[in-house]
């Protein structure tokens, strides 16, 4: 095993590392990722120290891990030096990458604006270079969105095909563990190292673009995944147009929603009613939502669910992949509240809900920016997408342009297929 500490200096200039992350650690001598950094989400565990999840009463009231997440632990065996523990959204509930207690990781490739949650300092450690590669976790979208909002590659893995052992659950049948990179040819030796069970690769005839997901995008991450997927139409098949949810997005996001919110109930509901934690504003709310979904409610989500991964495992056949986007705008400025920030989440879910209710793989590739002016409201924040900087409101200055991503869902066990995809465009 690698050595227990190391002299890298610990590089947090964008506030990405929480206060109590275990040590650096050196790696292999001589593996594949000799020379590479690694971070951790705070999700995985590392013997001797406590795994806090985002919440300072979870660090409190619980004892350091007996065991580290087996992804750690090949990382470090593949000579990969681990610089840190990374900040997280409270429980992972959220996308924001807003923690009201440890802070919001800096967005080194969209000044002023959220990193994307829940593995937002992951994604923020990647793109800021801190490191080379970063682990996080994705329920609901929390590799997706911060890899679109980074301007970084990071892939959800189909379900079970990365080990989630010795790491806190959010919503089991949900959860996969992921990660990160700048770097997309480091994509296909970390799918080497880190997936396990089997794997169903073939090449891709069929690519379909789901224009009922492009629709809810705004015009300008629009415009920048067409011209992506322009420039790539060299090395894939045309395009196919498809509707992706017959029945409209709302139903599965919907489904999505009560899924998940039962199963985090599930985990944490006795630990939050005997602690009475000091959860953070919209973790608190989503809670206690989740404290009342009950079982008939539950067990008719998971009747549409069902329906659900039979429709999207009907299209995403062996050889086809689906072209969406990640996200549907661009990374909403720091702070957003209220009304803003439920309708905001509620059109994140709408597009990451297909992956998260099958199970099937889902990658991000860099796509582009896009322009947006900031315009304020007194209760919120709303960015309102523009034609280009031009077309911006008298007194208001035209914002950083911030990164689009790219969503390709595969069929299941086509992860190293995506992988090698991301490799091969970049």
């Amino acid at each position: 095993m690698p050595g227990p500490s190391s002299p890298l200096p610990l590089d947090d200039r964008v506030g990405v590392f929480v206060p109590h992350s275990p040590p650096p650690q050196v790696g292999a001598a001589n593996g594949a990722l000799t020379g590479r950094r690694f971070a951790v989400k705070d999700l995985f565990d590392m013997t001797g120290f406590v795994t806090g999840g985002g919440s300072p009463d979870w660090l409190r009231t619980h004892s350091p891990a007996t065991h580290t997440s087996p992804l750690v632990t090949r990382l470090l065996l593949a000579g990969a030096d681990f610089v840190g523990k990374t900040i997280c959204d409270e429980f992972f509930y959220s996308v924001s990458g807003e923690n009201a207690h440890y802070g919001t990781p800096t967005n080194v490739r969209a000044p002023g604006r959220v990193p994307g949650g829940s593995s937002s300092g992951s994604a923020a450690a990647v793109a800021a270079a801190l490191c080379d590669i970063a682990l996080g976790s994705d329920t609901g979208g929390s590799i997706r969105v911060p890899a679109a909002f980074c301007g970084i590659y990071g892939i959800r893995p189909t379900h079970g095909r990365v080990a989630l052992e010795h790491a806190m659950p959010m919503a089991p049948t949900f959860d996969t563990a992921g990660w990160f990179v700048r770097d997309a040819k480091l994509m296909p030796t970390l799918g080497g190292l880190l997936l396990q069970g089997q794997a169903r690769v073939q090449p891709i005839t069929r690519v379909l673009i789901a224009l009922d997901a492009f629709a809810l995008a705004d015009p300008e991450v629009r415009t920048a995944l067409h011209t992506r997927l322009r420039a790539l139409s060299a090395q894939l098949p045309a395009l196919e147009p498809i509707q992706l949810a017959p029945l409209g997005f709302d139903i599965w996001r919907e489904c999505l929603r009560l899924c998940q919110g039962y199963e985090v109930w599930q985990a944490y509901g006795a630990w939050v009613r005997d602690t009475q934690p000091a959860l953070g504003p919209g973790i608190r709310e989503r809670m206690q939502m989740a404290s009342t979904i009950d079982e008939p409610t539950v067990l008719a989500a998971r009747s549409a669910r069902q329906r659900a991964l039979e429709h999207l495992e009907s299209i995403c056949v062996p050889g086809t992949v689906v072209c969406l986007p990640t996200a549907p705008c661009i990374a909403p400025l720091r702070g957003l509240n209220g009304e803003a920030l439920a309708v905001f989440r509620s059109r994140v879910m709408a597009l990451t809900c297909s992956a998260s209710l099958s199970g099937l793989p889902q990658i991000n590739i860099p796509a582009g920016e896009a322009h947006a002016c900031p315009i304020e409201y007194p209760d919120s924040h709303v960015d309102t997408p523009t034609a280009g900087v031009d077309a911006c409101p008298v007194g208001l200055a035209p914002v950083h342009a911030c990164p689009v991503g790219l969503g390709i869902l595969g069929w299941r066990g086509s992860d190293e297929v995506l992988l090698d995809l991301a490799a091969a465009v970049s």
